[in-house]
């Protein structure tokens, strides 16, 4: 674009086509905005003949969670109970990224209230993971996820309460970074509460994930919590920048009691491994800094969290199944066993970051599994069974969203039958920096972009 190759019109209409027709088996958009994206692309053209714009994402399309508001935009929250809601205001992260000149495509889709670990609504068809159209992309930012890994968005917004960023992005075969507790507002009216869930980037690309990161980064008068800023003024300087022989601890030990790590998992966890060893870093093996016991407190607040959606008493019957069983436990929790678990958790943490601020970086899988089948979550006539099978799925990922720590998926590690399985490296608090310069060096060890993989959707002619 900077060289007047190609407009940001001709881009966002090239998406805009590959949605229309790859989509419906995707399933990763659940509202697509054509008539905006245009608009705003005709916006940036201007702002690119101008020449006045240095904006590194001027006229990249970047499609936006149906999570998060955008003005004038029906938002679901992934439910059938907000079919016909319109947001009132555009959410400040989505002010950025539309201040930075980026287009909307739309609104990706996500499971109700963003809960569940996989994207299966009443308002859409599943999300899929492009690598396999009969397994699922994940959640709950499944649909930003199988939108770029299937082409139909170059990177993508999402979000990360329990595992939602990195958890689509491992079954997708994609980059993904939560990022530290605080480094992005949920302004003006989403809150942060407990902290658990941030906004953060999904990409092909460390350096693409990092721009997107440095866009999104701000903070609001009111917010909770606050993150420093990186070291070196910008997440994409990291990118390109030598990390240096680190200190890397790793355990393979699920959370969760009852969770086992398939064989899979465990090669792309000994894979990842042996890659940065080959690289220069130790590799430490120790005993997992967090205990089983802590399961039940989180427990306790994402019962309590299903229920921050007001619904509509005369909608509630439109409710999935999960959704009404979480909601049902969470109203019945009392605010003092809230208090209490919140605490338990905090304190689990400072002891836990004594554990972890030893290394530069834990390494652990991403997920327990390759990815599930499309309806295997809930294929069981009980919802708590359902729920006992997404904690076992995702038995790692949830912990740095209770520690406030950055991590990342890695998309390092293929099945023999072509399944992307990732491994996630996490942070000390506030330290996205050599996260983001440990994974480009592994990305360029790869051969840069992570090997070119693309899934057959990907491949599909214009």
């Amino acid at each position: 674009m900077k060289r007047r190759e190609i407009s940001p019109v001709e881009i966002a209409e090239h998406y805009l086509d590959r949605i229309a027709r790859l989509d419906p088996e995707v399933g990763a958009y659940v509202t697509v905005t054509p008539e905006l994206a245009l608009e705003q692309a005709h916006k940036a053209e201007a702002r690119a003949l101008a020449g006045e714009d240095s904006s590194p994402l001027l006229g990249v399309p970047i499609p936006i969670k149906d999570l998060n508001l955008v003005k004038g935009v029906r938002i679901h929250f992934g439910s059938a109970t907000y079919e016909d809601f319109v947001a009132p205001v555009d959410d400040s992260v989505v002010e950025r990224l539309r201040d930075a000149g980026t287009i909307m495509l739309g609104k990706t889709a996500t499971p109700e209230f963003g809960l569940p670990c996989y994207t299966e609504t009443s308002l859409s068809p599943p999300t899929r993971t492009p690598w396999d159209l009969s397994r699922s992309a994940g959640g709950s930012s499944g649909g930003a996820a199988a939108a770029v890994a299937a082409g139909l968005a170059p990177a993508a917004q999402g979000s990360d309460g329990a595992g939602s960023i990195r958890i689509p992005a491992s079954v997708c075969g994609l980059y993904g970074i939560k990022p530290t507790r605080g480094r992005i507002s949920f302004a003006p009216i989403i809150p942060d509460l407990a902290g658990l869930s941030t906004n953060g980037p999904i990409t092909r690309t460390v350096a693409d994930a990092a721009a997107l990161l440095d866009v999104m980064t701000h903070g609001n008068p009111g917010d909770l919590y606050h993150a420093p800023p990186p070291a070196l003024g910008s997440f994409e300087a990291y990118a390109g920048r030598d990390p240096g022989r680190l200190r890397i601890a790793r355990y393979a030990e699920p959370l969760v009691p009852g969770a086992e790590v398939d064989p899979e998992v465990l090669a792309a966890y000994e894979h990842a491994s042996a890659e940065l060893a080959a690289l220069g870093h130790e590799v430490v093996d120790i005993a997992p800094p967090f205990t089983p016991e802590l399961v039940p407190q989180f427990v306790t607040l994402w019962y309590a969290f299903a229920c921050m959606h007001p619904v509509d008493l005369s909608k509630q019957d439109r409710l999935r199944p999960l959704t009404a069983w979480l909601r049902e436990r969470g109203f019945a929790t009392l605010a003092p066993d809230f208090l209490q678990a919140q605490s338990a958790l905090q304190l689990a943490t400072r002891f836990g970051l004594m554990v972890t601020d030893l290394y530069d970086a834990v390494l652990t899988p991403t997920v327990t599994q390759p990815p599930r089948p499309v309806g295997w979550f809930e294929d069981v006539e009980d919802p708590e069974e359902t729920f006992e099978r997404m904690k076992r799925f995702a038995a790692f990922p949830a912990i740095y969203n209770v520690s406030g720590q950055p991590a990342v998926n890695l998309p390092l590690h293929w099945t023999p039958g072509g399944l992307p399985i990732g491994v996630m490296l996490a942070g000390r608090f506030g330290d996205e920096g050599t996260l983001i310069s440990v994974s480009a060096q592994v990305e360029a060890a790869r051969g840069g972009f992570w090997g070119e993989r693309r899934p057959a959707v990907w491949q599909v002619s214009t």
